[in-house]
């Protein structure tokens, strides 16, 4: 039971977030759902954490977790003119910060217009149709003295005695991820990494724990009184050591975890041991899982455009 996602509140009834997605019978049904965006920020904000704990490379908005992230850095606004070309900027960004080099960010200081795709691709948190269910309750909050004039207050400050529905959500949701790690500290313009291996694995690390622990702490709306009871967690890890994209089959799919591994093996059939597959069934066999890939794994290196001098 969560209430991780509200879009808002329509007088005294605090609105659940629902989206209306096909079921395999390819009728429209309406679910509720927890949109990327939030998951991209409780990832985020774990990533920040680890960055601070660990020492990683950040601009200054950054390193107090500004939500304009290096834009709203004016020593970084100082270090380049509009006239420079683009690929400066964004091996000066790479170099400068770990959050915008994974995270993704617009660069529009000194009127430029740079996007920075990010590493980290979240898709919705869906529930599955057959397994979904919202409840509304209703709230009160007492005053004992809202019948006198001294529970009124200055307009707008909220003291009187409030009534309000508030919904809590069960279900089983299905969830699809994508994470390309081979694009730590590369610039997509000069197709050149600005920083070396070593630091490269250090951000790799970093991303792949702040990854582990957004499943492990969920965050979001109203957790202090209902913070999620998270029966079970499965599914599947895909991974490749090459140019070969890994598949995700969403779990929506009830065939999903075979999908993804005939994908996987049809793969290897064209680049031999390219795609690794790992299930898990479990909190425990995914953490498990996890750190054996963040403790023996690197980012695969993309082929650099090495200019002749």
């Amino acid at each position: 039971m969560h209430s991780l996602n509200n879009e808002g509140g329509e007088g005294n009834q605090i609105l659940t977030r629902q989206v209306t997605i096909i079921n395999k019978e390819g009728e429209p049904v309406t679910v509720n759902a927890v949109s990327g965006d939030m998951l991209k920020h409780i990832q985020a904000e774990h990533l920040y954490n680890i960055a601070i704990e660990t020492g990683l490379k950040l601009c200054n908005s950054c390193k107090v977790f500004n939500a304009n992230r290096i834009t709203g850095d004016e020593e970084f606004t100082k270090s380049f003119k509009k006239t420079d070309p683009d690929e400066k900027v964004m091996d000066l960004l790479l170099k400068t910060c770990a959050i915008d080099d994974m995270e993704g960010v617009l660069v529009t200081n000194n009127n430029k217009n740079l996007p920075r795709k990010s590493v980290v691709e979240f898709g919705w948190l869906i529930a599955l149709p057959e397994a979904s269910k919202t409840e509304n309750f209703f709230h009160v909050k007492l005053v004992p003295d809202a019948g006198k004039e001294t529970g009124k207050g200055e307009e707008g400050a909220n003291v009187g005695q409030n009534i309000f529905h508030r919904p809590a959500n069960s279900g089983v949701y299905a969830l699809v991820s994508n994470f390309d790690l081979c694009r730590i500290g590369y610039n997509d313009i000069s197709k050149v990494y600005a920083i070396d291996d070593t630091e490269r694995q250090q951000r790799y690390q970093a991303l792949l724990k702040s990854i582990l622990y957004t499943f492990l702490k969920p965050t979001g709306a109203m957790r202090n009184t209902q913070n999620p009871h998270i029966v079970n967690f499965e599914g599947v890890i895909s991974y490749s050591s090459s140019s070969i994209p890994a598949p995700t089959v969403s779990a929506l799919n009830d065939n999903y975890d075979k999908e993804i591994k005939g994908i996987a093996e049809n793969l290897n059939k064209i680049v031999e041991g390219s795609i690794d597959v790992e299930e898990f069934s479990s909190l425990k066999e995914f953490t498990e899982k996890f750190q054996m890939i963040i403790n023996n794994t690197e980012p695969v290196k993309l082929a650099e455009n090495k200019k002749e001098k």
